[in-house]
């Protein structure tokens, strides 16, 4: 394979793991790449295994491979998806005190980082990126989680100017639209519509910003029919689990089932840590007001 065909091949990789076609990703014969790409096209198959449940079996394949920082990062992945959050955190803290110029360890540490709260540490790791998408994304999506629009449309605006054409910005500039809201619903709508209409794809990926855009245009039944019919296909995707939980509290139709199977696919899951925050909450109110019996 020739240089500029195995720089192709894993561009190829790439487009099919962030259009959430992780089977495919997992499908791609990458012996014939270079020795420079084996191990970045390694850790995307990894992370598809991730994304597809398979997390027990990236743990054993890369637990004694902690010296290479990229196949380390892999692994607090894995950590906190499986639900090891504490040691997760410590492995993703340590590798970014002793990688941060890795890209693999930036981006998946960071993620690591954001999901147990430290969106400072994470934006400082991620700031040092050097011209790479997912960083990103992930910037983008930290500032939305923190309420800053401004700051997420600033970071896309800025990736556009030497990456337009990238499937990972048009998708963040989805989430910002879908924040910013008005006709920016619709567009984001249309990225959607596009992904999913493009060959060989149906992923979760596409079919969740499409339902969520129907959520945000109004269109329930639309959004329903499109996250029914992926998870029947796709039961065990977190994601399309969490926006129907979504689908069903603005429906008023019930949702334990659909949360019992989120705790079983990945219990640290940032909506199950909201419910969880929010029934807290409840309970502690409800206490103030509890009758007081006097023996």
């Amino acid at each position: 394979m020739d240089p500029f065909s195995a720089e192709g091949e894993l561009l190829n990789i790439h487009t099919a793991f962030h259009s959430g076609q992780y089977q495919s990703v997992l499908d791609f014969e990458t012996a014939a790449l270079s020795p420079e790409n084996q191990l970045p096209a390694r850790v995307l198959k990894l992370r598809a295994q991730i994304a597809l449940g398979q997390t027990s079996e990236v743990l054993a394949a890369v637990s004694s491979e902690e010296d290479t920082p990229d196949l380390a990062a892999v692994k607090a992945l894995a950590q906190l998806v499986a639900g090891d959050a504490d040691a997760a955190e410590q492995l993703a803290q340590d590798l970014a005190e002793n990688y941060p110029e890795n890209s693999s360890v930036q981006f998946l540490a960071g993620t690591v980082l954001q999901a147990q709260g430290r969106s400072e540490e994470a934006l400082a790791l991620l700031g040092k990126h050097q011209g790479s998408l997912e960083a990103v994304a992930l910037i983008v999506q930290i500032h939305l989680q923190q309420n800053r629009t401004d700051l997420a449309l600033k970071e896309v605006q800025a990736a556009k100017r030497w990456a337009q054409d990238s499937l990972l910005v048009n998708i963040a500039e989805s989430w910002v639209g879908l924040r910013v809201g008005g006709e920016k619903y619709q567009s984001a709508f249309y990225v959607y519509e596009e992904l999913a209409s493009a060959p060989s794809t149906s992923a979760p990926l596409s079919i969740v910003g499409q339902a969520v855009a129907e959520l945000h245009l109004g269109r329930l039944p639309e959004a329903e029919a499109a996250l029914s019919a992926a998870l029947e296909k796709y039961p065990e995707d977190s994601e399309l689990i969490a926006n129907s939980i979504v689908l069903n509290v603005l429906a008023g139709k019930p949702s334990a089932d659909l949360e019992s199977k989120l705790q079983q696919v990945q219990p640290s899951h940032a909506l199950l840590a909201d419910i969880q925050e929010k029934s807290d909450f409840f309970d502690t109110a409800a206490a103030k007001y509890a009758p007081k019996v006097s023996s």
